[in-house]
């Protein structure tokens, strides 16, 4: 054998993770497929147990479960290090299991009910899914894990996303227009009456926020003036969408609705909203002092 060949031990070594992933990657299909075949006689057959997903209008909510089950186990299965996983920081565990605990709230729990007639608990719906869930994902820092249980078939997604990432007020903008464009009176209106517009709607807050958090808290020291800048410009515009709520005269979604209720909405947006842009301003300003001092 050459002196340059690595040795049968080596070779065994560098295939594990490859394998691992491989591995993890097919009960992973395995686990998605199963859950989907499971819950497909619900639309077909009326007296099916599983019919409480409501028919077709169900399986939506079935896709975001089996995408967010499936998210949660790949982390799990690549935190297992005897498996050549790799093994998170407490902290950051503790923030992952808290984000798709409080996805599964905001996503399946009474939410979506409410939502039909409360605009109250469709903005409570939505803060969750643009100043709650992205933020954690992000602190979570779950790619190591990502990365382990799929090999490099992940990257397709998430380089894209990292790329995004290095450039903190276009990441604003673009969560902004997201904000701004669900909250008008006609897509608002569209998510609440079709279930597939509003997974479209979730889908846009979750994503474009986790960009949007992962540009302000995880981005380069360098870009620290700009994510300031991008957390100023989120706090006053998500503030003034809040105060047209809370100071409207009349019901702006539905007039069936109570102007009441939809004041308590902007309340909701403008005060818990700016209280989670502000602890951010506040957390990254203490770490540019820490540096430079």
């Amino acid at each position: 054998m050459s002196e340059l060949s690595p040795a049968p031990d080596a070779l065994r070594r560098q295939a594990r993770p490859i394998g691992f992933a491989g591995r993890v990657l097919a009960r992973l299909i395995l686990a998605g497929l199963l859950l989907v075949g499971l819950a497909l006689p619900s639309v077909a057959a009326a007296h099916s147990p599983l019919d409480v997903l409501g028919g077709a209008d169900g399986i939506p909510a079935l896709l975001s479960a089996v995408l967010l089950g499936l998210m949660w186990l790949a982390y799990v299965l690549g935190s297992i290090t005897r498996r050549g996983g790799v093994k998170p920081r407490r902290r950051e565990a503790l923030a992952l299991h808290s984000g798709m605990l409080v996805a599964a709230l905001a996503l399946f729990g009474p939410f979506d009910d409410w939502a039909k007639t409360s605009s109250a608990m469709h903005m409570t719906q939505h803060m969750l899914l643009m100043v709650v869930i992205p933020p954690l994902w992000v602190l979570a820092r779950p790619l190591p894990q990502w990365r382990a249980a799929t090999g490099d078939l992940g990257k397709v997604l998430w380089e894209p996303l990292l790329r995004a990432t290095r450039y903190p007020l276009a990441a604003a903008l673009v969560h902004g227009a997201m904000i701004w464009v669900w909250h008008a009176p006609g897509p608002y209106m569209v998510a609440v009456e079709n279930v597939w517009w509003h997974l479209l709607e979730h889908a846009c807050f979750l994503l474009s926020g986790w960009v949007f958090w992962w540009a302000v808290l995880r981005g380069s020291s360098l870009n620290t003036g700009k994510a300031l800048m991008a957390l100023l410009l989120t706090l006053m515009h998500t503030g003034l969408l809040g105060a047209l709520l809370t100071f409207a005269t009349a019901p702006i979604y539905d007039e069936a609705r109570s102007l009441a209720d939809q004041q308590l909405a902007g309340l909701i947006m403008w005060v818990p909203g700016g209280i989670a842009y502000l602890a951010a301003i506040s957390w990254i300003g203490y770490r540019w002092l820490v540096r430079h001092t």
